[in-house]
């Protein structure tokens, strides 16, 4: 990731860089991050106050080994029995982890793999989020995708036999409005069986706007379920509002969307309460709305040049995999995504015991597929990326390298009558 990513941008007026500074330094200044704003929607939900009582009395340290090998020697995983897996006391039962979850795994998904790739149409944001490459402070180039550009990426991503994209933006209503991404899901429509969108979170009349306009699901990371430290990094913009995000997914299904996808980015927070927060919300939903399709994300925080603002906890690899076998153990219907964030050889071996979705031919900068797909120079119109990916595969190898291993690469499991 390039160093210029977290440097103050040039073309910041002295007035903007004071209230950068004075955002940082002095919390008396920031909005209440609790608050909502004006236009945003409240609904009425018990999912959140059922999900942050479950995570903020997980005291982890109390589970013990014989309480791990209970929950792996039931059928049904409980909330309890999930928290036992989650805690350190599971870590030295790994291995008994991952062959339960690539029971469950094979005997709810058999031995497919789903294959997508992401789309960003634009990285102009309004958040001031510490962490985020996008971020309306840093000094990156911006772009926003006109529709003839969205239509020549969709193009080149069709043409290598992806059927599946992922829409993302920036989040800034302003520069890329409801019908602007309504639009672009027109647009994906005519090249692409699945078409999932990854955006600022929106009221329930303009997701049922995005449906009919041909969006299928829609994921929403949280970041943190921990409402303080989500405080800390969110200092300014829309993204600031912890309960009006929160509520997004279920927005979403109210909405009509056929599923919603869910995530904390592991490593801002305390990442064993934000694993149990994020399958609790998937938990709950999915009672409440059981014909909807559910699918959690898992993705790390990769490296970044301020580190020292947000004192990142680490998750490590094996922890990782925890996480992920513990997933499976405690929701075994739900689909898990792995990133290109991760590295190749932990993505092939994660899908053979737990993950069920990896994206292929990933680029986080705005407008680059020509490059990356076909290797001609364009123009130098691209705009920067969000983040560093770990796993930069084609989806060409991807596919051979996961058929090599035994199982069966999927590119759509869907038919519209």
């Amino acid at each position: 990731m390039k160093n210029q990513f977290f440097v103050d941008s040039k073309h910041l007026s002295d007035g903007a860089l004071a209230k950068k500074h004075r955002l940082e330094t002095d919390p008396s200044s920031r909005q209440n991050h609790m608050e909502y704003l004006p236009g945003m929607e409240k609904i009425s939900s018990d999912v959140c106050a059922n999900v942050m009582e479950q995570m903020n009395s997980f005291d982890y340290s109390k589970y013990t080994a014989e309480d791990v090998k209970a929950a792996l020697a039931r059928e049904t995983c409980s909330i309890e029995d999930f928290k036992a897996l989650l805690s350190p006391a599971a870590e030295p039962f790994l291995e008994q982890m991952a062959q339960r979850a690539r029971l469950e795994t094979g005997r709810h998904f058999g031995n497919t793999v789903y294959l997508f790739t992401p789309l960003y149409i634009s990285n102009y944001c309004g958040n001031y989020c510490v962490y985020c490459g996008f971020n309306c402070y840093n000094d990156i180039k911006r772009m926003k995708l006109t529709m003839e550009q969205i239509e020549h990426e969709m193009t080149v991503i069709a043409d290598s036999g992806m059927e599946e994209i992922l829409l993302l933006t920036g989040e800034s209503p302003e520069k890329c409005d409801v019908n602007y991404i309504g639009e672009a899901c027109k647009l994906a429509r005519k090249y692409f069986r699945m078409v999932g969108l990854e955006i600022y979170p929106v009221n329930t009349d303009e997701y049922r706007y995005l449906h009919e306009c041909g969006a299928d699901y829609v994921t929403v990371f949280q970041e943190t379920y921990d409402t303080d430290k989500y405080e800390t990094l969110h200092l300014l913009g829309p993204k600031r509002v912890w309960p009006y995000r929160f509520d997004a997914q279920e927005r979403a299904l109210m909405a009509g969307m056929r599923g919603v996808a869910f995530s904390a980015l592991l490593g801002l927070s305390d990442f064993r309460k934000d694993a149990l927060a994020s399958a609790l919300h998937v938990y709950y939903l999915q009672r409440k709305y059981p014909h909807a399709e559910m699918s959690l994300s898992c993705p790390r925080l990769r490296p970044i040049i301020n580190n020292d603002k947000i004192h990142p906890l680490d998750v490590h690899e094996r922890q990782l995999c925890q996480i992920i076998c513990a997933y499976r153990i405690f929701l075994p219907f739900v689909g898990i995504t792995v990133s290109s964030r991760e590295s190749a050889a932990f993505r092939d071996g994660i899908v053979k015991i737990a993950a069920t979705k990896v994206s292929a031919g990933v680029s986080t900068g705005i407008g680059d597929h020509e490059n990356k797909y076909s290797g001609k120079e364009t123009d130098g119109a691209q705009g920067d990326e969000q983040f560093e990916i770990n796993d930069n595969r084609s989806l060409d190898t991807m596919y051979k390298d996961i058929a090599a291993e035994g199982l069966q690469p999927v590119l759509n499991d869907y038919l519209y009558v």
